[in-house]
């Protein structure tokens, strides 16, 4: 838990310190792009090809450990030809109460370490009645319903197109059946209600889940472009009739690995 004090006072020298000990413990002075694997999509990893170095992600300054089954709460840095990625296996969430600063320092570090794209994936339920669990969607805009910001003051930041278009005909190209929809971050842990289900649907949200949203935006202040990639692991509240679970959650990222971990891997050849 080293660096959370600075972390708190100056968050861009904390992803700084991050990145000066994340270069020491994987002999890489930059790296290329980096990817954060959010629930469901920690074995994708395993298709990113075999790591260089995999530590602890409290080895490095500001990170804390994870609580959320599913998060692995581990830094991999893999070679793929003469790129050099950065594998975030888990996430701070906003809702364990740690803040935003914490909630968006992976994205910072790998900005601070270099990278210029960076990929953020999470399990989300669907609201269209086509969704079904194992179905990766490309994010193509977002609601941030948090009622947080990682910038700081008057920083007036454009967010006309967040996630990035040409990485986004990226996907189509390496799986054209992909489809594209706005993703809605709440706050969590509580999974939402049918009412709410209905007011985000009214706003147009079509995915809702409790990441991304803010670490696209932090990404975005860093100058790095974005692809966000959504694993629909439910349908969401009200739809079926049935409670939502975590397990089920890991159980469609474990069903659909072997997809989605090809999927980012062809991806990221084509960067």
């Amino acid at each position: 838990m080293s660096g959370l004090g600075l972390l708190q006072r100056n968050p861009y020298a904390a992803a700084r310190a991050a990145a000066g000990a994340l270069e020491k413990l994987t002999d890489v002075m930059k790296h290329d792009i980096a990817i954060v694997l959010g629930s469901g999509w920690a074995p994708a990893a395993d298709f990113l090809g075999p790591p260089d170095a995999d530590f602890p992600v409290t080895d490095l300054p500001g990170f804390l450990p994870p609580i959320v089954d599913g998060h692995a709460g581990r830094v991999r840095s893999v070679t793929v030809g003469e790129r050099h990625l950065l594998v975030f296996l888990g996430r701070t969430h906003l809702y364990e109460g740690h803040g935003v600063e914490a909630t968006v320092h992976a994205v910072r570090t790998a900005g601070a370490a270099g990278c210029r794209i960076v990929i953020l994936t999470n399990g989300c339920g669907g609201l269209e009645g086509w969704h079904r669990p194992g179905m990766p969607v490309l994010i193509r805009d977002h609601l941030n319903l948090t009622g947080q910001s990682p910038l700081p003051p008057a920083c007036f930041l454009d967010q006309t197109e967040v996630y990035s278009a040409r990485l986004r005909a990226l996907g189509h190209e390496v799986e054209p059946s992909l489809t594209e929809c706005v993703y809605a971050q709440v706050r969590g842990p509580q999974y939402e209600t049918p009412a709410e289900i209905g007011m985000i649907k009214t706003l147009g949200g079509q995915l809702v889940g409790m990441s991304t949203v803010l670490e696209a935006i932090a990404a975005r202040e860093a100058g790095m472009e974005v692809l966000g990639l959504s694993l629909v692991t439910n349908q969401a509240a009200g739809m079926t009739g049935r409670p939502l679970s975590h397990q089920e959650v890991q159980a469609a990222g474990q069903a659909a690995a072997e997809r989605i971990g090809r999927l980012l891997a062809e991806v990221i050849n084509r960067l």
